[in-house]
């Protein structure tokens, strides 16, 4: 076997111990990276604390221990760096409701998407996704901006869902595209109606049982439904 080619003081060509040195240029790539990563998580924290319009991007850098060149190097301005802020909140909650419905195992394609509503629903309720995501980003970005995501991340899952629902009979015969828009308007007022509203639990509960009903609406009649997945607060006695 030929001898590995060895760089100064006997260590593999390439680096320290063999690990591959990229050179300048990989190392510039790598800073610059740290540097966004850093200015968009210190910036999802002030956002979340402070909202957008009570943020300021001297906060931000000064978090984040970078200059204001680097953050106007990597963002055109602080909406730029707030939609990049929102896409990763919004890919977060995305994966973790996706990882939650693959380790539920749940019973059919239906109840996956009655266990997803109501988890995202859960979401909705507080944390930096409901006021980064649902009360400023419409606001900052306008609606175009919630489009998109749910386009990226939401509405393709869904279709699947419904399309594997249909396919074992337990939807009517009604077209699983259609049927996902709807659905998506549907959690979409969901979502920013729990976000503006004085008691989030309480509209989430309201809404949940409605949205719930509707879903179990759509089997066909001779398939019985399992009992709705409970929400985070107690549904109000005059809806149960």
């Amino acid at each position: 076997m030929p001898a590995k080619s060895q760089g100064q003081g006997g260590a593999p060509a390439g680096g320290r111990g063999g690990r591959q040195v990229g050179g300048p240029a990989g190392r510039r790539a790598e800073h610059a990276a740290d540097t966004r990563g850093a200015l968009v998580a210190a910036a999802r924290e002030l956002f979340a604390e402070q909202g957008f319009d009570g943020t300021g991007t001297e906060q931000i850098v000064a978090v984040a221990r970078v200059t204001r060149g680097a953050l106007y190097h990597h963002f055109r301005d602080k909406a730029d760096l707030f939609r990049a802020v929102m896409a990763e909140a919004a890919l977060e909650v995305a994966q973790r409701l996706t990882d939650e419905q693959l380790a539920a195992e749940a019973e059919s394609p239906l109840e996956d998407i009655r266990q997803g509503v109501s988890s995202f629903l859960d979401v909705c309720i507080g944390g930096d996704f409901q006021r980064i995501v649902l009360v400023d980003g419409p606001r900052v970005l306008g609606g175009d901006a919630w489009e998109e995501l749910v386009d990226r991340y939401g509405r393709t899952l869904l279709e699947e869902w419904l399309s594997r629902a249909a396919q074992l009979g337990e939807l009517e015969g009604v077209p699983a595209g259609a049927l996902a828009r709807l659905l998506i308007a549907m959690l979409t007022e969901a979502s920013l109606e729990i976000a503006r509203a004085a008691d989030p639990a309480v509209a989430r509960a309201d809404l949940g049982t409605v949205l719930d009903r509707i879903l179990i609406g759509l089997r066909p009649s001779a398939v019985p439904a399992s009992p709705p997945s409970p929400p985070t607060p107690a549904v109000p006695p005059a809806l149960a």
